[in-house]
Parts: structure tokens; C-alpha cells; sequence
């Protein structure tokens, strides 16, 4: 990462620990009321600051460019699931310290009998959990995409404001005027992320419409949707970014989906390429021409425009991971690109090679060394076979390999193969980049 990169990073880190640990150390300094020992005081610690982690979560969701650019929206998704995990912890942490030490604090459980406030504390708990499990197991679980965000997005929303309503209600530590005038604000401004995200955004999305232009087969059973501005300028994005793309509904929907471009970015050209695999993607060869289309984009690190000074690259892809490498190549192609460029694709069978005759014009185009990996190759296949290994990059990458820029983009597995062979070759980490979505 460069140096005003890394800048950049350690600004937004230091900006996020603060907004995490601001309210739990402003609100348990000056005047505490008395509490019942050690063990009382830390519940309470654990519990705001779960809180104050969960409130902070909606703004990693806000999509905020400045704010993602020194990491890549990917890995902000990353961090927001697992950052839930240890807010999660830490609230429940708060409740079995008291559970433990003080239970008679806790009260009936009967909602009819219990306060308001301790009733909506247990309900934010149990809502939290759900959204936690339903996450991170929402394919196991057989959960759809779609179904999931709309109930991802309720469900986190009405357990925070629920979490608020205890924490006002039991009064604990934000009696004195400036905790609370504090903690008011720390409120409304989570409040507005949620209005934001879910309101703001999708306004301003509305007023820039797209509409689908072609709907086109590719080999390996995707497809490539063009879309055209309606009405605007449309937008620019660097070779290997990605949108998140909604068709047909409304943007205030939550049906939306994040696709890399495979366009060539300078072309003014907006294209998605969408292999058929999940019940989204499935009904792309269904979409109509003249169709509606919302876009919110582009976001994403994952650009050989980001490594201007390399001397090379080296894409590692399989299936349709071919997409944003795919816009890198045609882009470099445009532009007159003559570095060396190698392109290993792995697929199961030869007749599955998204791009398969355009890979091979740009041949003509571009320094481009192309290496075919079948896992179910033909009978009368002379090329590489079976699964991408140290060996197989050995056998084909430069002699400067070290020095040069990877991009990895495909199934889990054939990256995490990709990466332990790099790293056998001696490949410095900092030089390997790949995607990190799941989504779909």
C-alpha cells in the first residue's frame, strides 16, 4: 500500500477507535453513580461499549467512498461482519455478568411484569443474535439474498433503537446533563446513518436511472448486461471496480447486488458479466432491453490503475473472477498497454471459458501470455490440467516474478491455492491483491 495510502488507513483507524471508545470513556469519568462492586461496573462497561461497536456498524455499511478507499469496500464488509462478532460478545458479556452476579438486578422475565426498558434489553439481545446467526450462516441456513438484506436490515435496526430504549430507560451513567446531552448525539447520529443508507442514498439514486440496453449470452452460462444513462452524465470507474446494481425495483428496495464491471473502463461503456448461480443471477438472461436499472457505484481497490509503477502483472482467475480482469485487460488494450502480462484461467471444461475467443485477440493486442487450466479437460487437450499449484506457477511465471503485481479473483479455494503457491515462490504479500465478496 503507498505511504499516503497507509496514511489514510491509520487516519480512518484511529477515527473508528475513537468513535467506539468515546462514549464508554466519557460516560464513566466525572461522577458514576455508585454501583455494586467491580463486577457491576464492568457490565456496565461491556455494555456500552458492545453498544457503542453497533452503533458504529452502520456506518462501515454507509458506503462511504473516502472512508473505504484506503482498504476497499470488501474488506470494510469483512470487518463489519466480524467487528459484529465482538460487539455481540461484548453485550452479552454484559448481560452474564449480571446474570451471574447479580441476578435479582435482571427482574422478572414476564414482559407483563418486567419494566419496559429490561424487556426491550432482552428483545435488542435476542435480535442481535438472530441477525449474527442468520449471517454468518446464511447459506448453510438456505437463507435468499434478497430476503436476507430486507430482514439483515430491519432486524439490525429494530434491535439498536430497542438496545437505545434500555439504555435510556435503566439511566445508569447518563444522568448528568453533559452524559446525556453526549449520548443524545451519539444517538441521532447513528439514527441518521440509518437514514442515510436507507433514505438519502436511494433519493439521490433515483434522480440517476439506467436503463438495460443488451442483454447478451456468454460461454459458461453468464451473461452481459449493458446498461445506459438515463437522463446523466453516467459515471466513471477504473479498470477491476465493482456497482452495486439493482433492476426493475425501486432503489429504496434492498435488491441489490454487487457485480464487477467487465467493460473497458475509459470507453464510457457500462457492463456487468453475471454468471448464472444463485437465484438472482439466474434470471439475468431473463431481463428485458429497455428495463429500468438503479447503480451505486464504482467502489473497490482492486485496480492495476492503483499500481502504475509495476513492471507487470499476473491474473490468476477462475470461472466468471474473469469479469474484472476481463475490464483490466480490454482497458489496457485501449491504452496502448506494452508491460508483460500473464493470464492463468482456471475452469472445469473448455467449453466454460468465459471470453474464451476475445482472450485470445487480445493476444494481438497485448504482451499478454495465456494459460488455459482444465479441471475436466478434453480428450484431446494438450494444456495445463487439474488445480493451480506452485508448481503450475512455477513452470509459467517470469523469472521476475517477485517484482511483479498478482490479482487473484474466483472460488475461495482456487484463490487460497493461488495465494500458498505465491507465497512458496517467494511472492511478497504486499504484491498479491484479490477480491474478497461473497454475497450472492
Amino acid at each position: 500500500m503507498p505511504d499516503r495510502s497507509f496514511g489514510r488507513a491509520a487516519l480512518w483507524v484511529g477515527i473508528y477507535l475513537l468513535l467506539v471508545a468515546a462514549p464508554l470513556l466519557a460516560l464513566l469519568t466525572g461522577d458514576v453513580p455508585a454501583g455494586a462492586g467491580f463486577w457491576w461496573d464492568l457490565s456496565m462497561a461491556l455494555g456500552f461499549a458492545g453498544m457503542a461497536m453497533l452503533g458504529v456498524q452502520f456506518a462501515l455499511t454507509a458506503r462511504f467512498r473516502r472512508a473505504a478507499a484506503p482498504f476497499g469496500i470488501d474488506i470494510i464488509y469483512y470487518f463489519h461482519r466480524y467487528a459484529a462478532l465482538v460487539a455481540l460478545g461484548l453485550v452479552l458479556a454484559h448481560f452474564l455478568v449480571i446474570r451471574i452476579d447479580n441476578v435479582a438486578a435482571l427482574g422478572a422475565i414476564d414482559p407483563r411484569q418486567a419494566p419496559w426498558y429490561m424487556t426491550a434489553g432482552r428483545a435488542a439481545l435476542v435480535l442481535f443474535l438472530i441477525v449474527v446467526v442468520t449471517s454468518l450462516w446464511r447459506k448453510p441456513l438456505r437463507i435468499d439474498y434478497d430476503h436476507w438484506r430486507l430482514w439483515h436490515a430491519l432486524l439490525a435496526t429494530t434491535a439498536f433503537l430497542a438496545a437505545v430504549g434500555h439504555i435510556e430507560g435503566v439511566g445508569h451513567y447518563i444522568n448528568a446533563p453533559w452524559k446525556r446531552v453526549l449520548w443524545t448525539a451519539y444517538t441521532l447520529s447513528w439514527v441518521g446513518l440509518i437514514v442515510h443508507v436507507r433514505l438519502v442514498k436511494p433519493w439521490r439514486m433515483l434522480s440517476r436511472p439506467w436503463q438495460v440496453t443488451e442483454v447478451r449470452p456468454e460461454r459458461g452460462n453468464a451473461w452481459t448486461l449493458a446498461l445506459a444513462p438515463t437522463g446523466h452524465a453516467g459515471l466513471r470507474f477504473a479498470p477491476g471496480q465493482f456497482g452495486w446494481l439493482t433492476l426493475g425495483d425501486s432503489p429504496f428496495h434492498v435488491r441489490e447486488h454487487p457485480f464487477s464491471f467487465s467493460s473497458d473502463a475509459d470507453s464510457g461503456r457500462v457492463e456487468f458479466t453475471i454468471k448464472a448461480l444463485g437465484d438472482f443471477t439466474r434470471t439475468i438472461k431473463d431481463v428485458r432491453p429497455g428495463t429500468t436499472a438503479y447503480l451505486d457505484g464504482p467502489y473497490g481497490v482492486f485496480s492495476t490503475d492503483r499500481h502504475a509503477e509495476a513492471p507487470g502483472f499476473v491474473f490468476i482467475v477462475g470461472g466468471v473472477g474473469s469479469a474484472p480482469i476481463m475490464s483490466m485487460l480490454r482497458t489496457a488494450a485501449a491504452r496502448g498497454e506494452r508491460r508483460p502480462l500473464v493470464l492463468i484461467c482456471a475452469n472445469d471444461r473448455w467449453d466454460d471459458v468465459i471470453f474464451r475467443e476475445e482472450l485470445d485477440a487480445l493476444r494481438g493486442r497485448l504482451n499478454l501470455k495465456l494459460v488455459h487450466v482444465l479441471a475436466d479437460p478434453p480428450p484431446d487437450w494438450e494444456g495445463e490440467c487439474g488445480w493451480i499449484d506452485a508448481a503450475l506457477l512455477d513452470r509459467h511465471l517470469p523469472a521476475n516474478r517477485r517484482h511483479l503485481d498478482y490479482f487473484l479473483c474466483g472460488p475461495g479455494p482456487m484463490t487460497d491455492a493461488a495465494q500458498s503457491g505465491l507465497h512458496g515462490l517467494g511472492v511478497p504479500i504486499a504484491r498479491i491483491h484479490f477480491e474478497l465478496f461473497d454475497m450472492v
